[in-house]
């Protein structure tokens, strides 16, 4: 039986808690977590951005789903994510949770628009998302590789060398490139300095594994790496669950582009997450970034799951 949606400015540092584990079951039973690292950056850490929180419980007070609203895009809009808890679903909550969103985000945009995440892309997300009038507008692979397979040699261009991130001095140069190389992506060339030390202050955080690629001072491209799971030495519980380690930004200066520099960035992580010893490594890339796509596929990744961003008004 389901109880009610309760719209929230702000949530307890355990409701935080229990809309993560809320998350970690659903992922577990569908196989794709089901909020974005922006969200949970947002959980988290909270900050002055203001997000429209839904909490869906059982008449006992339960927690039976979530929905996050992100109202602060004036440019292409609000965006929504939202989660149901697996023993909770086919009641209605998702629908409901889906329309309390289109409320809060028919506050903030007088056009009626709203972004809505279905990560894993099941059907049962698209058929919701399309009888409440969205429309696909954006598709999002998720590609992986076996680290056990070989590895190219880096073969960077000529006056190229790489080094690790230096924090406290180069975070508004990676900035700049950084907006640079993503002029046209939707999410990542917006990135501001309150963004990166965000994703700085994470336990995942290395900058041995951030890779600046430097030419006569100047930076050129970077891949930056990231390790999901915990490694851990001890002979018992080695670690939480599988590690895997993520392609997590690659991106090179357009003055760089057709020098074979994203190529050899992206085999330079791929060895270093290797040698942390790791056995997979995963990324996400756009399904219209064809270029990337093909990048990736030749270097072995295949692709392990889709997302996709349905649109509304």
């Amino acid at each position: 039986m389901i109880g009610y949606v309760e719209r929230r400015e702000r949530l307890t540092p355990d409701e935080v808690s229990a809309v993560v584990a809320l998350a970690s079951a659903a992922g577990d039973t569908d196989g794709a977590y089901p909020l974005s690292e922006h969200t949970v950056l947002h959980l988290r850490h909270g900050g002055e951005a203001p997000a429209v929180h839904l909490v869906a419980r059982t008449p006992d007070g339960e927690l039976a789903g979530y929905a996050h609203v992100d109202t602060t895009d004036a440019v292409d809009g609000p965006s929504a994510e939202l989660v149901v808890h697996p023993q909770r679903r086919r009641h209605g909550l998702g629908r409901a949770l889906v329309k309390a969103a289109i409320e809060a985000a028919a506050e903030a945009d007088p056009a009626g628009r709203l972004r809505l995440w279905a990560h894993g892309d099941h059907p049962s997300a698209g058929a919701l998302a399309l009888s409440l009038g969205f429309r696909r507008a954006r598709v999002l692979w998720q590609m992986r590789r076996s680290l056990f397979a070989e590895v190219p040699q880096p073969d960077l261009p000529a006056g190229v060398v790489l080094r690790p991130f230096r924090p406290g001095e180069d975070e508004q140069a990676w900035l700049a490139l950084n907006a640079r190389a993503f002029a046209d992506h939707p999410e990542q060339g917006r990135w501001t300095l309150r963004d990166l030390r965000a994703r700085m202050a994470e336990p995942w955080f290395d900058p041995a594994g951030f890779l600046l690629a430097e030419r006569d001072g100047a930076l050129a491209g970077f891949h930056w790496t990231k390790v999901h799971g915990e490694l851990r030495s001890d002979a018992e519980d080695a670690h939480h669950h599988d590690p895997i380690g993520e392609v997590y930004v690659l991106g090179v200066d357009p003055s760089a582009h057709g020098s074979g520099l994203g190529r050899a960035l992206t085999a330079a992580g791929l060895r270093h997450l290797r040698a942390q010893g790791l056995d997979q490594v995963m990324l996400y890339v756009d399904e219209s970034n064809t270029a990337a796509t093909a990048l990736y596929q030749r270097l072995g990744f295949a692709r392990w799951s889709t997302d996709v961003l349905f649109q509304r008004a």
